[in-house]
């Protein structure tokens, strides 16, 4: 088997991984090496820096091979597929072939375990030093730790990656005993601990030794699928909020699970990928990172699962009527970051603008505000929108309907996290 043939069965084989966003990386010019983090073929993907830029990343698994016999992957073990494997220098030799020819500006490289993962991990490894001392490769590389690692193995991936991840894959440990029973919630959330620790006497370090080698810059992420089992919107969000505060994750993906295979344990082969679903979890994620949410307060006992006509966010507000209205002109930051159709920016300009004037409502539709989704919960002056109809049932409405304006389609392709 050639290595394009190679290529082409590893790149497919590593799509249905979802946490591959470059953002966080500042990995400048440096003389001697090539490349850097600042700057239609298989395999390559497209994701986003940390300032907006459109990054391509060759997206590859090191091999497909595995013997794990997770019932919900297409490589485990059991399933009758085609196999490939890279040598380091095979894989390292592409990447960078791949970078001098302009198709890539990064690298996301995962594996299958192969024979174990201590055996798997240094084989990646080996090809992560390739890039980065024999051929000075010196942009953006995303590396999966595989649960099972010895911790001096992890140490050592992360000297060489800008990012590293461990994947979670399912949000429940009866999920992982019934579907992926050569896994442990021990296993996994080992390697998480050991890099966030790592991560904090490696920042320590530097700070003392300018030029003390950075271990992981880009910090850590995960990921878990969706809909795969039958564990509630508030567990998973439950289960985020607890992995931002004790690991310090950067980022949490979720991956609507895909029926690969028929199996009684899983959705039906004929199931659609919870794709709205999925939507629902990264804008109530977005909500905890950026806009000082908590898990319990989007989700109760009573509200397991977010509406899948609005957002989390109008959920809540509709859920609080106390809190509104809110007096645009007097509001603190906390409190306008809570108003549905007002982002982290348009938040910014209001309260930059409202130190020379006070503001009115047409103002803040040129600040980037929402009015479709704002008008409800806001006044200017301490006066509503003129000729508005304030009722809670008016108002589900109209939510319901601008929602459903922004989706061509019902059952929806995917929609933009903004």
């Amino acid at each position: 088997m050639d290595v394009m043939e190679k290529l082409t069965i590893l790149t497919d084989a590593a799509k249905y991984d979802a946490a591959c966003t470059s953002s966080g990386a500042q990995r400048g010019h440096r003389k001697g090496y090539i490349g850097n983090t600042s700057s239609s073929l298989a395999g390559c993907c497209h994701t986003f820096s940390g300032d907006g830029r459109c990054v391509t990343l060759l997206k590859v698994l090191m091999t497909n091979c595995c013997v794990y016999d997770c019932k919900y992957c297409v490589n485990r073990c059991s399933n009758d597929t085609r196999r490939a494997v890279f040598t380091p220098e095979e894989l390292a030799d592409l990447t960078i072939q791949f970078y001098r020819r302009n198709y890539i500006e990064g690298l996301f490289l995962s594996s299958g375990v192969l024979q174990s993962p201590d055996y798997t991990t240094e084989r990646m490894i080996r090809c992560l030093d390739l890039l980065r001392n024999h051929y000075r490769f010196n942009g953006y590389i995303h590396a999966k730790a595989i649960p099972g690692t010895s911790p001096e193995l992890v140490t050592q991936l992360g000297l060489l990656a800008d990012r590293l991840s461990v994947n979670i894959e399912l949000p429940s440990e009866s999920g992982l005993k019934t579907l992926a029973p050569n896994k442990t919630r021990k296993a996994i959330f080992r390697p998480m601990g050991l890099i966030t620790n790592t991560l904090h006497e490696n920042k320590e370090e530097l700070v003392k030794y300018r030029h003390a080698p950075k271990f992981a810059p880009a910090g850590q992420s995960t990921q878990m699928i969706i809909g795969a089992t039958p564990d509630s919107d508030r567990h998973i969000l439950s289960l985020t909020q607890a992995l931002y505060d004790r690991y310090q994750l950067r980022r949490v993906f979720y991956s609507a699970y895909v029926p690969v295979v028929e199996n009684t344990l899983l959705p039906s082969i004929d199931t659609k990928p919870p794709l709205l679903r999925e939507h629902r979890l990264y804008q109530a994620d977005w909500l905890l990172r950026f806009y000082g949410f908590r898990a319990e307060e989007l989700l109760d006992e009573e509200n397991p699962n977010f509406n899948t006509l609005v957002d989390p966010k109008c959920s809540w507000a509709l859920s609080h009527p106390e809190f509104f209205p809110v007096e645009v002109n007097t509001a603190d930051r906390e409190t306008l970051l809570r108003v549905p159709g007002m982002g982290v920016t348009s938040v910014r300009r209001i309260l930059y603008a409202r130190r020379a004037r006070k503001l009115e409502h047409a103002d803040l539709r040129k600040m980037g505000v929402v009015m479709k989704r704002a008008q409800y919960f806001i006044t200017c002056k301490g006066r509503v929108l003129e000729g508005l109809q304030v009722r809670q049932d008016s108002i589900l409405r109209n939510l319901i309907a601008a929602e459903r304006a922004a989706l061509p389609q019902p059952e929806m392709e995917q929609l933009s996290l903004f």
